[in-house]
């Protein structure tokens, strides 16, 4: 009784070793960037501080006491992460939400620029995708010109966007947009048109059976191809579209943003503050791209097609 009574006393979770095997690498992972984080920080804020200690013709110093001043430095070569962290803390927690000081008030401002870039760009490219696909001339013409947009600089044509864009009137949120833009409506157009070619001929071959036109296909064949590659290339593209409203703000001498808080970071010295910004641009983005990977999910489940 005992042999036949054991199996079924083994009942496990499903999800624990999913969790335990995703969980730990990435601990492990984390805690190797934070440990090779702070042997880089006082390795870069040693010479600095032994010039302090020079100049206060301090000598034999101990080691033990080297290190911890070089991870206490005001305005360090690279801050400690936890400098990082006290910084975010203070900028986020202590700090109201509408204060110029808060990063929550200057991550929401490039976020209203992300999104609006994002969506404009996302609209342009499953335009562009569509024509693509649907018209040889627009194939062999406008496909290349696609291409070639993406080896221009963004730093160099984004002044060029702001000025021409205030020259005609417009100014404030929708010129950062422009860039963003510019940005996230490759890997979008490029996705949609992978996917919206994806079926197979045989399907095709089908569907012109059956009699059905362009409009039939596209919805009832072509666009659910299409869809996985879509929510695949907007990762990509939301996450371009953020790096486009930081860059976006740096020419326009924006006084508020996290391009702006880079900007006046760099300045004048303010190295935590710029690393500060620079998480929460991280954090920003990967937010976004989770937040498309829900969506995703639910989209296909929707349409019977989960993984």
């Amino acid at each position: 009784m005992t042999d036949t009574a054991l199996p079924a006393t083994r009942s496990t979770n499903p999800f624990a070793g999913l969790m335990a095997g995703t969980t730990g690498p990435v601990l492990v992972i984390l805690l190797a960037i934070v440990g090779i984080w702070y042997i880089a920080a006082v390795a870069l804020n040693t010479p600095f501080q032994q010039g302090i200690y020079e100049r206060a013709k301090q000598t034999d110093v101990p080691f033990t006491q080297l290190v911890s001043d070089t991870l206490a430095q005001e305005r360090p070569v690279l801050p400690a992460p936890h400098q990082v962290v006290e910084e975010i803390y203070k900028t986020t927690v202590l700090k109201k939400v509408t204060s110029k000081r808060s990063l929550v008030y200057h991550a929401w401002i490039t976020l209203s620029t992300t999104l609006l870039g994002f969506l404009i760009g996302t609209t342009l490219g499953i335009v562009l995708a569509v024509g693509i696909v649907h018209s040889r001339v627009l194939d062999k013409s406008l496909m290349p010109w696609v291409i070639s947009s993406q080896t221009i600089p963004i730093l160099a044509i984004a002044p060029m966007i702001i000025v021409v864009l205030n020259a005609v009137g417009i100014s404030g949120l929708l010129p950062k947009a422009m860039i963003s833009t510019y940005l996230s409506f490759f890997p979008v157009t490029v996705g949609m048109v992978k996917g919206l070619r994806s079926p197979e001929i045989i399907h095709l071959d089908l569907m012109h059976t059956y009699s059905a036109s362009r409009l039939q296909t596209f919805w009832k064949l072509r666009f659910p191809y299409a869809v996985p590659y879509l929510f695949t290339s907007m990762k990509i593209g939301i996450a371009a579209s953020l790096v486009g409203a930081i860059v976006g703000e740096l020419p326009t001498g924006a006084v508020a943003g996290l391009g702006a808080r880079l900007l006046a970071g760099s300045y004048y010295g303010q190295t935590v503050q710029i690393w500060s910004a620079l998480l929460m641009a991280a954090f920003l983005a990967g937010s976004l791209v989770a937040l498309i990977g829900v969506m995703e999910k639910l989209a296909l489940k929707r349409m019977g097609m989960a993984r």
